[in-house]
């Protein structure tokens, strides 16, 4: 059975709007181990709109954003020798976030997003995501992760 990522992370901190799994007007994105890359899927719905039948580009940035967390907690896993999904994940937050858009995205199809490792360190991973679309690539990130300051945990 295929756990999400997000499905491990601790109570106090799984009400993220994108991939928290205790917040229920949020996209739900769920990020899975996909061999030595990760993967989500998301299909817009019609209220995402940019124009007529394409995606508003705010959501694109966040999918990137919160598929390029989870990715962070599922590398960083695998850097310390532990399975995804075998305890609790370590929490990422997002440091810094490039998207570039590569194509307009249709409304309308599933949305595929591949994460790829670049560095992982103690507390800061990085990740590089790309996004397709009926398999052309239409937007692409790079994300600098940081461990979630227990500050943030809780409140």
């Amino acid at each position: 059975m295929r756990i999400a990522i997000q499905d491990t992370y601790p109570d106090d901190v799984a009400h993220c709007y994108g991939c928290g799994r205790l917040n229920p007007h949020g996209y739900q994105l769920k990020t899975y181990p996909a061999g030595e890359l990760t993967e989500s899927r998301f299909t817009p719905e019609p209220y995402h709109t940019a124009i007529p039948g394409f995606v508003y580009g705010g959501l694109i940035a966040s999918l990137i954003d919160c598929h390029s967390t989870g990715s962070a907690a599922i590398f960083k896993m695998r850097a310390e020798g532990k399975e995804p999904g075998s305890e609790e994940a370590p929490r990422f937050v997002t440091a810094h976030l490039e998207v570039d858009y590569l194509a307009p995205t249709p409304l309308g199809v599933e949305l595929r997003l591949v994460g790829r490792q670049v560095e992982v360190k103690e507390r800061k991973v990085v990740v590089d995501t790309e996004m397709f679309a009926t398999g052309k690539l239409v937007a692409k990130g790079h994300a600098v992760l940081v461990r979630m300051p227990e500050t943030m945990a809780g409140q």
